[in-house]
C-alpha cells in the first residue's frame, strides 16, 4: 500500500478525504511543474483522484473531481508563483514526504491547511 494509499485510508471523514486530495494533487502538479515544466489539466487531476480513490473502493462524482483538481491547480500555481524554484521544490519535496502519515513535516501541516481553507472558500460565480 502506496503512502498517499494510507492517508487516504486515515482521512475517516469526508471532508477529510476532500482536504487531502486537494493535498496530493497540489504535490502531485508541483512535482510535475517543477520535473517537466508543464502543469496538469482539470481532467488529468480528476483522473487521478478516480485513481487513488479507487484503489480503496471508493469514487467521487466527475463534477466534484473536477472541482478538487481545480482547487489544487489555483494553490499549486499560487505556490509556484510566490517563491523561488528551489523554495518551490523544497515545499513539493515536503508534501510528497507529508502524504506517509506517519511524516510529520511543519511545511506540510501548512500545506494542509491552507488545504481546507480553499475547500472551504465559497465558489465565486
Amino acid at each position: 500500500m502506496s503512502s498517499l494509499e494510507k492517508g487516504l485510508r486515515s482521512a475517516v471523514t469526508e471532508r477529510g478525504l476532500r482536504v487531502a486530495l486537494i493535498f496530493a494533487l497540489t504535490a502531485e502538479r508541483l512535482s510535475v511543474h517543477y520535473e517537466h515544466g508543464q502543469w496538469l489539466t482539470a481532467a488529468q487531476g480528476a483522473t487521478l483522484v478516480a485513481d487513488w480513490l479507487g484503489r480503496s473502493k471508493r469514487s467521487l462524482p466527475l463534477d466534484e473531481r473536477k472541482h478538487l483538481s481545480e482547487l489544487s491547480d489555483q494553490l499549486a500555481r499560487q505556490v509556484a508563483g510566490s517563491v523561488s524554484r528551489e523554495v518551490g521544490l523544497h515545499i513539493t519535496h515536503e508534501m510528497m514526504e507529508a502524504l506517509d502519515p506517519n511524516h510529520q513535516s511543519d511545511v506540510g501541516q501548512t500545506m494542509m491547511v491552507e488545504c481546507e481553507r480553499m475547500l472551504d472558500t465559497p465558489i465565486e460565480g
